[in-house]
């Protein structure tokens, strides 16, 4: 099985893509605009579509159905995000080592009759940590949501060397499968399950928080902590990017936290689904300038 860094170079010439997103309350994703503008400056036929689950009124169980379905119809592959990260799985033919370990699927390549599952979320999540929080420390870590987000966040961490990671979610099941699931891949680092109980206590030490639930996008808003456990010495990387500045990273730069939102990431992995998607390497620093001027332009509205 290929992993994730592994695609086949093509040939641009008469290259024609399909591929598409799965997911709920997706209508507002980057994904698209990222995806066409890049294939059009590289001189690709490149369309991507978007299957929001909730406008479509369907569960999302069917997540099988729709990924047969472009199968048979001919695309190049799919993205997929919350809540079928997880879910999608064993609707796939085979998964990338990365997939494997996260427990987590956002990219689906279909190649020679296949669906092959990949992470490109835990790539995004800490290239973009490197490059807009450089030298942030992750002796102590803690990340809020175990499900495929923050699934990928820690494993991202732990190959960043995170001294010790510890994962919170409102199911304390799913915090502890995950920690148990990657701490027996033998990666390093230490992880730990806590609750949300334990929030104040584990905040008042970490040198990070990663927030990783749905908890402050456009369609919910709302903050996944209190603001009282903020403070200065604490970074904060919000891996919500609709909105761009949500309620938690506001309250956050009061106090005076190094904050970055989920664009970078966002960006950082859908160059690297498109690669896989076609085997062409995109411009990523092109990407992330497109990016900017989004968020510019929505600063100004």
């Amino acid at each position: 099985m290929a992993t994730s860094s592994e695609a086949p170079t093509l040939s641009r010439a008469g290259q024609r893509h399909v591929v598409g997103l799965i997911g709920t309350d997706i209508l507002g994703s980057l994904s698209p605009v990222l995806h066409e503008q890049e294939a059009e400056l590289l001189g690709l036929a490149y369309v991507y579509l978007t299957f929001d689950l909730r406008e479509m009124r369907i569960a999302a169980d069917t997540v099988g159905e729709l990924v047969g379905a472009a199968r048979r119809l001919g695309f190049s592959g799919l993205n997929v995000t919350h809540p079928c990260k997880q879910i999608v799985i064993e609707h796939l033919d085979g998964l990338s080592a990365e997939a494997v370990a996260v427990n987590a699927v956002n990219t689906v390549v279909f190649r020679e009759g296949r669906a092959e599952g990949h992470n490109t979320d835990w790539y995004g999540f800490g290239e973009a940590l490197a490059r807009f929080l450089p030298g942030a420390a992750i002796d102590e870590v803690v990340v809020l949501g175990a499900g495929g987000a923050g699934s990928a966040a820690v494993y991202a961490l732990v190959r960043a060397g995170a001294g010790r990671v510890r994962v919170v979610d409102v199911d304390p099941s799913r915090a502890a499968a995950l920690v148990e699931a990657l701490g027996s891949a033998g990666l390093g680092g230490v992880l730990e399950a806590g609750r949300l109980g334990e929030l104040p206590a584990l905040l008042a030490g970490a040198d990070g928080l990663v927030q990783a639930t749905p908890v402050g996008m456009s369609s919910r808003g709302g903050m996944p902590v209190e603001a009282a456990l903020l403070r200065r010495s604490l970074w904060v990387y919000d891996v919500v990017y609709r909105p761009f500045e949500t309620e938690l990273l506001r309250a956050a730069r009061a106090v005076g936290c190094r904050t970055l939102n989920g664009g970078p990431m966002v960006v950082l992995q859908a160059a690297e689904a498109f690669r896989l998607f076609t085997g062409i390497e995109p411009d990523a620093e092109r990407m992330l300038a497109h990016l900017c001027r989004i968020e510019q332009e929505e600063g100004q509205q």
